[in-house]
């Protein structure tokens, strides 16, 4: 039996640095949850001023949306503003935030059960049958928010974050790379 006829895998939405792939995005129902595997981390796509928050993760040398895992017993929602606040300082009320989707991740090099980027642990599942450059990655669900802030509130550097940039279109940001992931998905939230 041949190959030939296997259709090739599809190519994920967007590579980024340190092996991140987005596989798919998913406009779905916010209480969604999914059976290959759990939604385990959230971003946040917030605006001010037609600029998006971005943080410098010191760990990464790398510019990304605020977010991070989800804790256990706390909605993808409540992670949202609990996130926004530990990584960049900012106040939002969870009713301002607008729920845009979720996207679906493999994770560059991770076996399951181990470290997510932003030092959490997941109990992420990796799929047998997924085309080899997904076979043996964490695949996780991320839940993507988006909301607009009238006033930003000042920024202090800590261990984590080492900086927030209120970015406008792509233009190049300082000291470190930026995730292209993220700037995929910054503009689902402008669909």
């Amino acid at each position: 039996m041949s190959d030939a006829a296997t259709p090739p895998p599809s190519a994920p939405l967007a590579t980024g640095p340190r092996g991140i792939q987005l596989l798919s995005f998913h406009r779905l129902p916010e209480d969604t949850r999914f059976e290959d595997a759990p939604v385990a981390f959230v971003l946040l796509a917030v605006r001010h001023e037609g600029r998006v928050l971005m943080v410098h993760v010191r760990s990464r040398a790398c510019w990304e949306l605020p977010g991070g895992g989800i804790e256990e017993g706390e909605t993808p929602r409540e992670a949202a503003v609990r996130e926004l606040h530990e990584e960049a300082g900012q106040e939002m009320p969870p009713s301002s935030l607008r729920f845009i989707g979720f996207a679906r991740t493999a994770l560059g090099g991770l076996p399951h059960g181990t470290g997510l980027p932003d030092g959490g642990t997941t109990a992420g599942g990796t799929l047998p049958d997924e085309p080899a450059p997904v076979r043996g990655r964490s695949v996780l669900y991320g839940a993507l928010f988006a909301g607009d802030l009238s006033a930003p509130l000042p920024f202090t550097p800590g261990d984590e974050i080492a900086a927030i940039h209120w970015r406008r279109g792509d233009e190049p940001l300082p000291f470190g790379q930026v995730q292209t992931v993220d700037e995929y998905l910054v503009r689902l939230c402008s669909d």
